[in-house]
């Protein structure tokens, strides 16, 4: 396919998943926030350089692009993993074999416990006696995306994983709300089990059968005056139909929006051109992802900073399965954000680019850009804008000792 031929197939601003076609034959699904801003992402002018060779070969052979909405990411993150395990897309499966994999598991116990797991260690023979499993869902290409969909799950439908049943006293998650009251011994094997059902349903992607029975329960418990019961599943409900609100998942690669911020920062590091080195690092919601920090050794330029941007940005973007950020921090001034809006006009993505303007020491003077986005994001652009320097010079240095000895 090409980014002309892209343009026949109007595409929708909604969450859902996404399958490249060659023929009747599924190459690769994949999940979005939104389906049009997503698709057009992998159609960027400079493709070769700036996609992985599997993705880039996969563009080359796709045909077309067909796509299935959803009410949430939430449910699209979901769908996409059990459509990927049904039919085994070449380019999913190729990317990583399933050891690689995340799985949510919940497993065959009196009180089961519901626990991500890397499948390299869910499929050890070593772990069959810690791992025994009633159900497994997955594989879930992002383990990120799986984990932060579990917190949202969590908050609606709590549930075990790690506390002692019936030890006589409430763990941490039960005094917050997040488990059921296992440990303490306030909820039976019975009625564990069917609150553990919504989370099967759930994984299962059935999503408006499950409303559909909470909606029922509900019904039956206000007819018997159990409205304490009733209310709950009101808000079980309600969270279930409004899940939008809250669930842009970690490593869902679109410009964040609703309910997570993510700024990511980039800084290049060299000596007189030496070892000339890039990064990119990411605050989410105010704190520092250092599980999402990259490094970067710039090959194609020397003592050119925005040239080293231009490649790292290049680079970034040809992992789609990256979350995109709400804005992008630069360290300098015009140079850099014009090469930076550069790399975006090309791949058709619009994020707002923030320069950050030192001092002699370093030290931030102002923020060039956007006014608003300025406003709003002032102090995690500061803040990533500094980790970004910091993690620059300690690799920096790093390569410098390490090509001395």
């Amino acid at each position: 396919m090409t980014r002309e031929e892209l343009k026949q197939f109007d595409l929708p601003d909604t969450p859902g998943v996404y399958f490249f076609m060659q023929g009747t034959t599924i190459l690769y699904i994949g999940k979005a926030t939104s389906l049009r801003d997503r698709i057009r992402s992998y159609f960027s002018k400079d493709l070769m350089e700036s996609r992985s060779p599997a993705i880039a070969a996969m563009i080359e052979r796709a045909q077309r692009v067909e796509w299935q909405t959803t009410d949430s990411v939430l449910e699209a993150l979901i769908v996409e993993a059990n459509l990927i395990k049904k039919h085994q897309p070449q380019y999913n499966t190729d990317e990583k074999d399933n050891k690689s994999f995340n799985y949510l598991i919940i497993t065959k116990e009196a009180f089961p416990r519901v626990l991500v797991v890397r499948g390299r260690e869910l499929f050890d023979p070593l772990n069959a006696d810690k791992y025994i499993t009633k159900y497994v869902f997955g594989p879930f290409p992002q383990g990120g995306a799986l984990r932060e969909a579990c917190k949202i799950v969590r908050k609606i439908f709590p549930f075990r994983d790690t506390c002692t049943p019936e030890s006589g006293k409430p763990c941490f998650n039960a005094q917050i709300g997040l488990c059921p009251g296992v440990c303490a011994g306030t909820v039976s094997k019975t009625e564990y089990a069917h609150l553990l059902q919504n989370v099967v349903d759930l994984f299962n992607g059935n999503f408006h059968g499950l409303k559909r029975r909470l909606a029922k329960e509900m019904q039956e418990a206000a007819a018997s005056e159990e409205f304490e019961k009733a209310t709950v599943l009101r808000r079980q409900i309600s969270a279930l139909d409004h899940i939008r609100d809250v669930s842009l998942i970690k490593d869902e690669s679109r410009v964040s929006s609703g309910g997570h911020v993510r700024i990511e920062a980039y800084d290049v590091a060299h000596t007189a051109g030496n070892e000339t080195v890039g990064v990119m690092v990411v605050v989410q919601d105010g704190e520092a992802a250092k599980q999402e920090y990259r490094k970067f050794k710039i090959k194609t330029v020397k003592n050119d900073d925005p040239g080293a941007l231009t490649e790292m940005l290049s680079r970034r973007l040809g992992h789609p399965e990256w979350q995109y950020p709400r804005v992008i921090a630069v360290d300098g001034s015009t140079a850099q954000i014009r090469a930076a809006q550069k790399v975006l006009k090309q791949t058709g993505i619009e994020i707002p680019i923030i320069g950050v303007v030192k001092d002699d020491r370093h030290k931030p003077i102002r923020l060039v850009g956007e006014d608003r986005v300025i406003a709003a994001h002032q102090k995690e652009i500061v803040l990533a804008n500094s980790e970004a320097h910091r993690y620059a010079i300690e690799w920096h240095r790093k390569r410098l000792r390490k090509g001395m000895i």
